[in-house]
């Protein structure tokens, strides 16, 4: 059930309705909410529930006896618990397939009878199961560290972890951030509203006037066959699919974040303008940000951070870059990219102290030159994420075919993609503020009439790209 798909709008007009008339009464609204979070999740695939409620009844269970005892040694056994449960969970549906692929043929040679393969799981990887996990985790953790205290309903970790306008692809939130307002009594407010609908239709342009027609029209046909573009087209392809994967997740997010808006809850933001970024390390700060923070709080800071020798750090960088990768997708293309945004980080934390050693001042923020050269590589790189094999990638630098047609469409969508994401704050802004301005039932209609227009310009749904994740 897709975001923009008329089920997912049935099911979030039911929900909402429900979910007001009961706002007086937070127990049975918190049960509207899990209902619906589990039909949602439950249409995927009704098996998924199974893992869900295994995830959120050992986290339960976990932190509740965390907080019953002081014992250090017991509390990190219990922590183990809820790391190697969950973990483990997500490495075997999600890696163990890729595992078998460079593990298998080395105890071949070797003579061994064993095979990684008899025990892989290779049916389909339960839809968000890479999201939900962080969710979790970073609940055990923080009870752990003791910056929160453990729910004491198995209701309210099942709305934390089951929401379903942030299940399937995120934002990535903290139970520190999410639990509190579940205890504030919820009231419509008309400025909540409309910002919902804003959110919530900026997210389902973005996806379907831009991020699809740029994908399905000038992306997907240069990569599957390079040999038969031209080698501009092949650039082309390369900016339209930086483009796409920023307007398709970033579309997501407003989308979840406008739904939860509608239920008076609050999500952060997730995306910061990360093509304007004039270093990879900015760039990481402004794009996903929920995933880039918990990374830095949970992995990058518990490796030692930026403690220590040099060669600690830029080994810290490195591993929780490749880590980053790998989480996105078990595959050799996604540890290469993974690799080469760690080395990217460590170069130019090195080139950095070297300025700043040679000058005696602090480097705040680099140039245009930095911006140029950040956001090249930041679109190259991102050939590893859309590429489906090594030759894929070495046809789009190597074949070249005569020129061929894009539908005018597609470069209609990459040039407002590229725009609207370079165009000053304070424009944005200003169309925001008269938007929210109109009437209730005028941004009732124009909300209808964009839902309307796709029905017109889409080539056919596509699922949101992170949904794979």
């Amino acid at each position: 059930m897709s975001f923009h798909s008329w089920q997912y709008g049935v099911l979030l007009v039911v929900t909402l309705i429900a979910y007001w008339c009961l706002a007086r009464h937070r127990t049975a609204r918190l049960w509207v909410m899990v209902a619906a979070s589990m039909f949602y999740y439950g249409s995927f695939a009704p098996w998924f529930l199974w893992l869900l409620l295994i995830t959120i009844a050992v986290d339960y269970c976990v932190a509740r006896a965390m907080e019953r005892t002081e014992d250090h040694r017991r509390r990190k056994l219990l922590v183990t618990v809820s790391l190697v449960s969950n973990l483990g969970l997500l490495a075997y549906f999600k890696y163990t397939g890729w595992l078998s692929g460079l593990v298998d043929p080395v105890l071949a040679e070797s003579g061994s009878p064993t095979r990684l393969a008899q025990l892989a799981w290779h049916s389909i990887v339960p839809a968000g199961i890479s999201f939900y996990t962080f969710d979790t985790l970073s609940y055990t953790i923080d009870v752990y560290r003791k910056k929160i205290p453990a729910v004491r309903s198995p209701l309210e970790l099942g709305v934390f972890v089951s929401f379903f306008p942030h299940l399937i692809a995120g934002p990535i939130i903290r139970a520190a951030d999410f639990l509190p307002q579940l205890d504030l009594r919820p009231w419509l407010r008309r400025a909540e509203f409309h910002e919902g609908l804003w959110r919530f239709g900026l997210g389902l342009a973005k996806k379907t006037l831009l991020a699809d027609q740029i994908g399905q029209l000038l992306v997907d046909p240069v990569y599957t066959q390079p040999q038969n573009y031209h080698p501009l087209l092949h650039a082309a392809a390369i900016y339209g699919f930086a483009f796409q994967i920023y307007c398709d997740f970033s579309g997501y997010s407003d989308m979840a974040i406008g739904s939860a808006k509608l239920f008076g809850l609050t999500f952060k933001e997730n995306f910061d303008s990360p093509y304007r970024s004039r270093s990879c390390s900015e760039f990481w700060r402004r794009w996903h940000i929920s995933l880039s923070s918990w990374v830095r709080d949970y992995l990058f800071i518990s490796l030692g951070g930026s403690r220590g020798s040099e060669w600690k750090v830029a080994r810290n960088l490195m591993i929780t870059m490749i880590i980053l990768g790998l989480w996105h997708g078990a595959s050799n293309l996604w540890l290469v990219y993974g690799t080469l945004q760690g080395a990217a980080l460590v170069f130019e934390r090195w080139l950095t102290r070297r300025q700043e050693a040679a000058t005696g001042k602090k480097v705040e923020k680099r140039g245009l030159l930095g911006w140029f050269i950040t956001f090249h590589f930041i679109v190259v790189t991102t050939v590893f994420i859309r590429a489906t094999s090594f030759a894929q990638v070495e046809g789009l630098f190597t074949h070249a075919g005569p020129s061929r047609d894009i539908p005018g469409i597609a470069w209609a969508a990459l040039i407002v993609a590229a725009i609207t994401h370079f165009w000053p704050d304070r424009w944005f802004a200003a169309l925001r503020e008269r938007v929210m301005a109109l009437p209730t039932p005028v941004m009732g209609a124009g909300l209808g009439l964009l839902v309307g227009t796709l029905f017109v310009v889409m080539q056919g749904q596509t699922g949101f790209i992170y949904f794979q994740f």
